[in-house]
């Protein structure tokens, strides 16, 4: 276990980062943490209202990106091009909604997959060239304990051919963005880019996740106690983000490393290396993974 928190984050003026769903939760102390250690912040948010909120009270910059939309996605893509001058140095791709009904997505895909997963591979590809351009630049998605579940179902990703079970959906997309992140961070390196890809995961950590889950169910009525109990029972948000503000930005983090809590079988407290399921090991899943995403964005992977 680290003994790590917010004081031992270094300097982070000139840098310019990018958070995806910044506007409450994880991606929000995030953006408050790096900001006040000097970093320019890009809050990628899908609300308008909340994002401005947000934005106002980090200091930062709102772009709308709702990750689930994968137009959304290429316009914000290029805005964050534009008003960086194309330099990103760090991209932490955050946002995300838990298990819930089964919804479709403007592009036809499945809700929980296309926000956790698929938006942000489309993002970071998006941004790879402005990644390139930055200074020790870092790629860092999150994870869950979640991802170790049943698989992940590389030829019917969208349930088209299967039962839809919700459990399944949230599992699926959580491998497959550590899948990603191991799989990006082999490429880059293969073409000896300086830019890393790592993971992190919060733990049972009491955002607004749960209440969230409960309204996707159409259980709104239970989202208030639901929340309350999630928040006495869990790890404060601010513990909930050491995982990823030490992906982002500890000096030793290397490439492919995955974080998380180091306590209590990974739920809560502290920071440590995490686990990872052999089936995000397999390396020719993570291969069919990246060319499967590749088809169901329409995007270039990048590295190729």
């Amino acid at each position: 276990m680290l003994t790590w928190g917010d004081d031992d984050i270094l300097d982070q003026e000139g840098r310019t980062v990018v958070v995806t769903g910044a506007n409450s939760g994880l991606g929000l102390r995030a953006a408050t943490v790096l900001a006040a250690k000097g970093a320019r912040v890009i809050l990628a948010c899908r609300s308008r209202e909340r994002g401005e909120r947000a934005a106002a009270a980090v200091g930062g910059e709102l772009v709308l990106a709702d990750v689930a939309d994968l137009d959304s996605v290429r316009r914000a893509a290029a805005e964050i091009h534009d008003r960086t001058g194309e330099r990103v140095d760090l991209l932490i791709n955050n946002a995300g909604i838990p298990a819930g009904r089964f919804r479709r997505t403007a592009q036809g895909h499945e809700s929980i997959l296309a926000t956790n997963y698929l938006g942000h591979a489309a993002l970071t590809w998006l941004l790879m060239p402005a990644l390139r351009a930055g200074k020790s630049a870092r790629v860092v998605t999150m994870s869950s304990i979640a991802h170790r579940g049943k698989g992940f179902d590389v030829e019917d990703p969208n349930f088209d051919h299967r039962r839809f079970r919700m459990a399944y959906g949230y599992s699926q997309s959580k491998l497959a963005c550590l899948m990603f992140a191991l799989e990006l961070q082999e490429r880059l390196h293969n073409e000896a880019s300086p830019v890393v890809s790592v993971a992190a995961h919060p733990g049972f950590t009491g955002t607004e996740v749960g209440a969230a889950g409960a309204r996707n169910q159409g259980l709104g009525a239970f989202a208030r106690p639901l929340n309350a109990l999630t928040k006495a029972l869990s790890q404060s948000v601010p513990e909930g983000t050491l995982p990823l503000l030490y992906a982002a930005t500890a000096p030793d983090v290397r490439g492919g490393d995955y974080y998380g809590p180091s306590k209590f079988g990974e739920f809560f407290r502290g920071v440590g290396p995490a686990r990872i399921d052999p089936r995000a090991q397999d390396k020719a899943l993570r291969a069919r993974l990246w060319t499967r995403t590749a088809e169901l964005t329409g995007v270039r992977p990048d590295p190729a």
